[in-house]
């Protein structure tokens, strides 16, 4: 029986890759000459840092703009808020990975709603779905994709 896996997950090596080629866009930038601005990938998060707020907004412009060079989602990011500590500010951007247990639970009922003869059944964070005809699953994939969900989504092991 066919069957494939809905997974959210990023390349952390892309990422890594992405980080540097920001920092070294910053150190060349005239806008943020002789400006202490960073950016810094710590496990599973990115620290920006620099001394005003719309300065952290550009970085994280860059920063954006470097990982859709390398084919990662940007929506993989989740800003926290901005921290003031003494001149500089700093943000933490989470990388989110895995699917939460609401948005499977969202995937699931959108997946019955839609009256397709296939089966999802969330496993950790992913979720398997299965079914008799590839073309139900290809259904369910383009549905999916054209749900507005806040978290990059991607389908592998597909299995006839």
């Amino acid at each position: 029986m066919p069957s494939f896996d809905i997974v959210s997950e990023i390349d952390l090596q892309e990422v890594r890759n992405a980080v540097d080629q920001a920092s070294r866009e910053l150190s060349s930038r005239f806008d943020f000459r002789g400006v202490d601005a960073s950016v810094l990938l710590e496990d599973e998060a990115i620290l920006v840092s620099a001394p005003e707020e719309f300065q952290i907004n550009q970085i994280r412009d860059i920063l954006r703009d470097k990982m859709t060079s390398r084919k990662i989602d940007s929506r993989a990011l989740q800003p926290g808020s901005i921290e003031g500590a003494g001149k500089v500010k700093r943000q933490k951007l989470e990388l989110s990975q895995g699917i939460s247990q609401d948005i499977s639970k969202k995937i699931t009922k959108l997946i019955k709603e839609s009256k397709l003869k296939v089966q999802s059944q969330i496993n950790g964070e992913k979720l398997r779905v299965t079914g008799k005809k590839r073309d139900e699953l290809q259904s369910v994939m383009s549905l999916v994709k054209d749900a507005d969900l806040s978290l990059p989504m991607q389908f592998n092991n597909f299995r006839d």
